[in-house]
């Protein structure tokens, strides 16, 4: 239990009923802390807390200087990006850069507490030429990381901006816990264009009517492939029938992903 927390609020009651139980063997200084929520709105929406819970699920962050921090998480390692945007509320690009910096340094404390980012983490500082500047963004980023409760440790600013970090890793991040990967881009979290498809497309024709010396072949592809293939490339697939000696039926398939497609002979 974190001795921040000064109440839990739960919206059933048998659960509420388990946990005071709990309390009371195991946290008895906790068993006046648990309470039930009756009310009829839904608990989180007291709280706001799907909307932050979108945010924290949310690659880029908003600072309110206008800024914003671009936050991705792989196997190896998260990294942090800061970028300025808009903001042009000071009076040189420099001071401009350490507003913002600062700005970040706050806000990226809090965002690893909230999305529970562990391990090494790579904080891309906007490049700033002032010594004073870089320590004290430093400074204020340690003094923001004392609060959590996780341990991390914060190397000096590169000279290329860069601040390496860790911090320690406890349970599965915010993204773990609530996110799958995608099965369109198989966790990639991109897709091949539709031109890049209609290429690949255009080569594995290529190799089949080679390898088996077919005249019919079927293409079965997402709708959107094969509406390209029909309208933007329609010239390119006439040269490659009268080239091949073959003929193409195109059959759109409604369950296929972008990148899904099958080259079936006939």
């Amino acid at each position: 239990m974190h001795a921040g927390i000064e109440k839990v609020r739960i919206d059933d009651d048998e659960t509420r009923k388990r946990s005071t139980r709990f309390a009371k063997e195991f946290f008895p200084e906790w068993k006046n802390r648990i309470e039930h929520y009756r009310a009829d709105s839904p608990l989180f929406d007291l709280y706001g807390v799907e909307d932050e819970i979108e945010r924290a699920l949310s690659r880029s962050t908003p600072l309110k200087s206008g800024g914003h921090l671009t936050i991705d998480q792989t196997e190896a390692m998260t990294t942090v990006d800061v970028n300025t945007g808009a903001y042009v509320g000071y009076r040189n690009l420099e001071e401009t850069v350490y507003k913002t910096n600062l700005e970040a340094a706050q806000a990226i404390a809090r965002q690893l507490r909230l999305r529970n980012l562990g391990g090494i983490i790579i904080i891309d500082f906007i490049d700033m030429s002032d010594s004073e500047h870089k320590r004290q963004v430093l400074r204020t980023l340690q003094r923001a990381l004392a609060r959590d409760h996780a341990r991390s440790t914060v190397s000096e600013i590169s000279p290329l901006g860069l601040v390496e970090m860790t911090r320690k890793r406890t349970t599965e991040s915010l993204e773990h816990r609530m996110c799958e990967p995608c099965s369109a881009c198989d966790g990639l979290g991109r897709v091949k264009s539709v031109d890049t498809v209609c290429a690949e497309i255009f080569r594995e024709v290529m190799r089949a009517v080679r390898q088996f010396e077919t005249g019919q072949l079927r293409v079965m592809a997402t709708p959107v492939v094969v509406n390209r293939m029909m309208e933007d490339h329609r010239g390119a697939i006439a040269e490659l029938t009268e080239q091949l000696g073959t003929s193409i039926q195109f059959q759109p398939e409604e369950q296929y992903g972008q990148e899904q497609f099958d080259v079936v002979l006939l």
